[in-house]
């Protein structure tokens, strides 16, 4: 079976784009592949975190995670600190990743150019660590949105260069984009992405809202004065990205087959049927959410995945170690 391997970042609560663009693929991939799913609790501290809030966003992302489907005893799942060696080799990638990689990657050149001050170390160095938490794992695919494809192409870079200088020492492995619902838009400026830095906290819908905020918030969603219900997202980037979400949540539903049930209707009628679905959907990951929070699958996930990681994971460092130069006495 092929392995996959996905983390997410929990520096706020899980949104519909989350589990639109990532975490209801998740649940379809633990069918089809070796499943290696983690929380990327070392990656959240690239910028000031209030301790608290971050506990509590870290134990939601597991909540969150089994609650949309993920299964323990078929995907692994654990928490990046809990695997010491996602560190280590994190240094020893970013020993091999040249400043100019760097200076390309996307998060830390749009915060310098936006005159963002006190920039941390951490997240100009972090896409070394990314690399170093997924060749670990020597995955086949990395499931990512459009817009990361970026930091697999520079861990492919790294396991090339890497195999080159030292022997065959990584798997080259393959990003994976979902065809449908990869990018879900924020509901107030579909221009950009659904974030939880959200800053009027209207546009971005969270797995943990209640349905009386959901449904407002989609009520409330930017679309254009040309009145019908069609999937162009050039010229109707509001509404299309209304289809998106409504034929993510029916699975994967036909724009053609959205267009002909609300041909001659007004977006009211349309959005009342996207709210509708929105809101369905939350109930169901809450209800379960709610199941977990309250008993102690959270732990046992955690302690189960980490174990089975830390055996993968230390096989692979010694062996990178060993080929570098770095160890002395066989083990």
């Amino acid at each position: 079976m092929k392995r996959m391997l996905s983390g997410i970042k929990p520096t706020g609560q899980l949104h519909l784009g989350n589990y639109i663009g990532a975490l209801r693929h998740f649940v379809d991939y633990q069918d089809e592949y070796e499943m290696f799913a983690f929380i990327a609790n070392l990656h959240c501290i690239t910028v000031p975190q209030d301790p608290a809030e971050l506990q509590k966003n870290l134990k939601d992302c597991v909540a969150l995670y089994l609650a949309c489907g993920l299964d323990p005893s078929k995907a692994t799942i654990f928490l990046q600190t809990d695997v010491p060696q996602h560190a280590q080799l994190g240094y020893i990638m970013c020993c091999h990743t040249y400043m100019g990689e760097l200076n390309r990657m996307t998060q830390f050149k749009d915060k310098q150019a936006h005159g963002e001050t006190n920039l941390s170390g951490g997240l100009y160095t972090y896409p070394s660590l990314m690399a170093a938490d997924i060749l670990l794992y020597d995955p086949d695919y990395v499931p990512v949105g459009d817009d990361q494809k970026q930091h697999v192409e520079l861990t492919r870079d790294l396991a090339i260069r890497m195999n080159n200088r030292y022997g065959d020492l990584f798997r080259v492995p393959e990003p994976l984009v979902a065809k449908t619902g990869a990018r879900i838009m924020s509901l107030s400026n579909p221009e950009k992405k659904m974030s939880k830095s959200d800053e009027t906290n209207k546009g971005c819908i969270y797995l943990l809202d209640s349905e009386k905020v959901a449904r407002k918030k989609v009520m409330s969603a930017v679309t254009d004065s040309l009145g019908r219900v069609h999937f162009d997202p050039v010229n109707q980037p509001g509404i299309s990205n209304l289809m998106q979400i409504l034929s993510s949540l029916q699975d994967d539903r036909s724009m053609a087959d959205i267009e002909q049930e609300f041909e001659g209707k007004g977006y009211g009628d349309f959005k009342r049927a996207v709210a509708d679905a929105v809101c369905g959907k939350l109930n169901e990951i809450q209800t379960r959410y709610n199941e977990i929070i309250s008993s102690g699958l959270i732990e046992t996930t955690l302690d189960d995945g980490a174990a089975k990681a830390r055996k993968i994971a230390a096989v692979k460092l010694e062996k990178v170690q060993r080929a570098i130069g770095m160890e002395i006495i066989e083990k």
